[in-house]
């Protein structure tokens, strides 16, 4: 199922399944007042997650019982699509795809280089590093902003403390089932769905923060930085989540093609690491880390003002935001 979050026509949110097929939403809660069903279940995303396994089969069910009622269909275009999940209650993002550790160091060296053109094209004849080995011996994330979130189609209005403004494709998990110390075998339990992600970076604030040895802060936690959208896609539908087709556009212009392969870390031995001797709760997201290609540092081409940026993902859909430079 592709289960999104809207704003309905009185202000509030509720969720809806879409059939992006037909380019159409269903009204689960409406289906479920029909059938005298509704305990909240529908009013949000983070509602249907505590449900665990018995919310996904209600609304299967009132969707196979109710589909051919016309007027629980709104058409896509037409639906206010918020980030499916609007506040997670935490946001963790990673590194796990090499070619973006490898080349994400020469995107930085370029920066500091800035307009002289001999660094620059001694930059650029050099053979990538080897990926230092530290990035195998366990996952690493860091915990970002949670009330940053954005969703599909809205503005990012860049912060004025920053003029090079980047993109990160990547796709992530939001899980289910709160608990501590999930065993690897079971840890694919604890996935309720997948998202798009485009960890927006102010590149230029990020480069001295990492100096710190403390991680990004205001580099990627400013209104709107964590986009999510454009929906959540349960594991069943999205097959092997480890072999999907990315593509980065940037104004209609493909700026990078890529696949979701060679992840050192599987999420769910993510998981399975993050919840050592810690609770892992429902409705949390985790990111991927930027996929290899995926984002302008490692392409060595950012955003300007007013560019529109999509990053698509196989069995999940498009995620699409527009950057404006703030006065």
């Amino acid at each position: 199922m592709k289960l999104a979050t809207i704003r309905d026509a009185g202000d509030r949110q509720r969720v809806v399944l879409v059939d992006s097929g037909k380019s159409s939403v269903f009204d689960l809660k409406t289906a479920a007042q029909r059938d005298k069903l509704d305990q909240g279940e529908f009013d949000s995303m983070l509602n249907l997650i505590d449900q665990g396994a018995r919310g996904l089969d209600l609304a299967r069910r009132l969707f196979q019982r109710r589909e051919l009622e016309s007027d629980l269909w709104t058409p896509l275009a037409a639906a206010k699509l918020l980030a499916p999940l609007p506040v997670p209650r935490q946001m963790r993002d990673g590194m796990t795809f090499p070619l973006h550790i490898q080349q994400a160091g020469r995107g930085a060296q370029r920066i500091a280089a800035k307009d002289d053109l001999e660094k620059l094209a001694a930059l650029d004849k050099q053979p990538l590093p080897e990926l230092p080995a530290i990035y195998r011996l366990q996952p690493f994330y860091y915990i970002t902003n949670r009330f940053t979130v954005s969703g599909p189609d809205e503005v990012i209005n860049w912060p004025r403390y920053s003029k090079v403004m980047d993109y990160e494709l990547e796709f992530g998990i939001v899980t289910c089932g709160s608990a501590a110390n999930i065993p690897l075998a079971r840890a694919k339990e604890h996935i309720f769905g997948f998202t798009i992600f485009n960890d927006f970076s102010a590149r230029d604030t990020q480069g001295p923060e990492m100096q710190s040895l403390l991680g990004p802060s205001k580099g990627k936690s400013f209104d709107g930085s964590n986009a999510l959208g454009p929906w959540i896609v349960t594991y069943d539908e999205i097959g092997d989540p480890y072999d999907l087709a990315t593509q980065v556009r940037v104004n209609g212009e493909i700026r990078s093609n890529g696949r979701t392969q060679g992840m050192l870390f599987s999420f769910e031995e993510i998981l399975a690491h993050a919840s050592k001797d810690e609770t892992i709760h429902a409705g949390e997201f985790f990111g991927s880390g930027t996929v290899g290609n995926g984002c302008g540092l490692e392409m060595g081409r950012f955003l300007d003002d007013g560019d529109t940026v999509e990053l698509d993902v196989e069995k999940i859909g498009v995620l699409r935001n527009t950057v404006v430079t703030q006065k």
